[in-house]
């Protein structure tokens, strides 16, 4: 089997750290643990040592720049990357197994089911999330996105049986604190990368994005916590747009002069 090195940004972790550690050490006993910690005040670090995993501290600077840093430390070529509240289930345990005894593609998309007011979703924007978190990294790199980050791939991709467990354990406060900070980071990169703002995707965005996911993916199977999940995407779609058109209004008459010409300041 390919070796393989078990990636892991971490920001106090600690309640969540050891279940996902422990799901993914039945991979295999030597295992290479990289984790990547942005100065952790709990027992994060303390978990992390007792998997014997090599703990790098390194200032927080995005999601995906944090992650490829994460990456370009492993030891092996094969990765695969977990957030701490994570966890592998036995059936995608065997799969990244067979996968690795001969692997058939160099990049790997797995389905996570994401766990919401106290139950799994199975439907909708819920399940099945499917992203590439096992590939080789001479054929797959993190992008370079803040927030929403994602695995580009240069080849073909396979997908795993199994889920990926997704339990953010999080009160609805926090939920909802989490995604207005992931907005204004949406917004400040939009309006760097001199996104035009857009007043109709006020509407479309949300709209869309509810069309999609909880009629076409039937997120209304979900019961309540199917629609208040996609209630709150939709809200934040329009937020962010929303974000983009205040920064935009806020900038000083002669920033868009000096973004035409290459100047900075």
């Amino acid at each position: 089997m390919h070796k393989l090195s078990l990636v892991l940004i971490t920001y106090n972790a600690g309640s969540q750290l050891t279940s996902c550690l422990a799901s993914a050490h039945a991979l295999a006993d030597d295992i290479d643990i990289v984790v990547v910690d942005s100065g952790s005040n709990d027992d994060t670090v303390a978990i992390a040592e007792r998997f014997s995993a090599r703990v790098i501290h390194n200032e927080f600077i995005g999601f995906g720049p944090q992650k490829r840093l994460a990456v370009d430390l492993a030891k092996h070529d094969w990765v695969l990357c977990l957030d701490a509240d994570e966890q592998l289930t036995p059936e995608l345990v065997d799969a990244i197994r067979r996968e690795l005894a001969a692997p058939t593609c160099s990049a790997y998309r797995i389905a996570r089911r994401n766990r919401f007011l106290g139950r799994y979703l199975r439907h909708g924007e819920g399940y099945p999330d499917f992203n590439i978190r096992l590939f080789d990294r001479r054929h797959a790199h993190w992008s370079e996105d803040k927030v929403h980050e994602h695995v580009v791939a240069e080849c073909a991709t396979g997908v795993l049986q199994g889920d990926l467990l997704h339990d953010s354990a999080e009160s609805l406060a926090n939920y909802l604190a989490k995604q207005n900070r992931y907005t204004d980071i949406q917004a400040a990169a939009m309006q760097h990368a001199g996104t035009p703002p857009q007043p109709w995707k006020l509407l479309t965005s949300p709209l869309a994005r509810f069309i999609r996911f909880y009629i076409f993916r039937s997120g209304w199977r979900d019961g309540a916590a199917g629609f208040a999940h996609i209630a709150i995407g939709c809200f934040f779609s329009f937020v962010k747009y929303a974000k983009v058109i205040e920064l935009q209004r806020a900038r000083p008459p002669n920033a868009a002069a000096h973004t035409s010409t290459g100047e900075t300041s």
